[in-house]
């Protein structure tokens, strides 16, 4: 079967793993790469020998099936928007889109369309929380009861050479690392139907002390400390908490599982594989156990490439934008939560994405 042909919009720093890993899957090819600095992508593009191009002339190609949008998240529903009307199945990185309204446009234009849409992340396909999910339901844990994630640093503007857009509207550590965390937890739960939350904006202005921009001020536009609870449909009670503002730092875990029968540590959800603990109930050990999925190395692009695979069957795909846009609502509803002071109810579910197969061969889907 022929593979998907993609062309990449937004020729940034994390467009350099989706060149590396997008062809290597039995369902996709990247062939072409876009920006706004169509000079910026013709380099690209010679740099991994792809076309390189403007934005219009992309979305004008005829051999260009499906778009991958790493543009800044304050675009995504645009392109995404102009991708779908030109006939393209579209893929994007992590905000779904900034606001509700965007997200839900995009949802109606793909079903009118006939179009497949899907978002990041896709870390949840790695197989460290592949794994999780696979204890889960073997029952290693019984009964899911509630789980607990946290996200705790002291923002990016000690390090980061751009750190400007983390403290303006759709930034935040819930709109940056929150996706990672709560698309992981519904691989793992299920959907929400209800979250609350207290959110606050601990320091009105940020001074950048990294390079290239030490010394400048940054005004801060959303909330960097949120603390919200969710109720899952299936019954498990969820705890997150996000933060740019622990300047000492957190010794926390990432994510835990609380069951009937047992608790179980899963790895930070920002990465594709790592160390996975259990401890029984009875017992007062932990026991490490061995990943059961492949996907463990940095493989940012399998999302794309099993959108590209469901195009090709006919079956649904797992980094899908009904999941994308459960989770930005989610994240919308801590923050109206908190301004609010009562329940958001969710309005949005989705479909718990199906587990990747075992014994998959490196670089395949099904």
């Amino acid at each position: 079967m022929d593979k998907i042909k993609a062309g990449i919009i937004g020729t940034g720093n994390i467009s350099g793993i989706y060149f590396e890993n997008g062809s290597k899957f039995d369902a996709l090819q990247v062939v072409a790469c876009a920006d706004l600095d169509v000079d910026r992508a013709k380099a690209k593009g010679e740099q991994y020998g792809v076309r390189g191009y403007s934005v219009d002339e992309m979305l004008a190609d005829p051999d260009i099936d499906m778009i991958i949008n790493l543009t800044i998240p304050q675009a995504h529903a645009a392109v995404n928007l102009r991708a779908l009307e030109a006939g393209k199945h579209t893929y994007v990185e992590k905000p779904f889109a900034v606001t509700r309204e965007e997200a839900q446009e995009v949802l109606e234009l793909a079903a009118r369309k006939g179009l497949y849409v899907g978002s990041a992340p896709d870390t949840f396909l790695g197989g460290g929380i592949q794994t999780c999910i696979k204890l889960i339901e073997d029952g290693w844990v019984g009964t899911p009861i509630g789980a607990t994630a946290f996200m705790v640093g002291g923002g990016h503007e000690n390090w980061h050479p751009s750190p400007e857009f983390y403290y303006q509207k759709g930034g935040g550590p819930m709109f940056d690392m929150g996706p990672y965390y709560l698309t992981a937890l519904v691989a793992m739960l299920g959907p929400m139907t209800r979250v609350t939350g207290s959110a606050r904006i601990s320091y009105r202005e940020r001074t950048i002390t990294s390079q290239p921009k030490f010394g400048q001020k940054v005004q801060v536009e959303v909330p960097t400390h949120i603390a919200g609870v969710m109720d899952f449909a299936s019954g498990a009670i969820g705890t997150i908490l996000t933060s740019f503002d622990a300047k000492g730092g957190s010794t926390l875990p990432r994510i835990e599982v609380y069951g009937s029968g047992g608790t179980m540590v899963v790895p930070d959800p920002n990465h594709f594989g790592g160390e996975i603990l259990v401890c029984r109930a009875g017992t007062r050990e932990w026991a490490t156990i061995p990943l059961t999925h492949g996907y463990s190395e940095n493989a940012r692009g399998v999302g794309a490439a099993d959108m590209a695979k469901a195009i090709q069957t006919g079956r649904k795909h797992r980094a899908n934008g009904e999941l994308a846009y459960h989770v930005l609502e989610a994240m919308h509803g801590f923050h109206d939560a908190s301004e609010q002071g009562a329940h958001y109810i969710m309005k949005s579910s989705c479909e718990r994405p199906q587990p990747l197969p075992l014994g998959l061969q490196p670089f395949t889907l099904d």
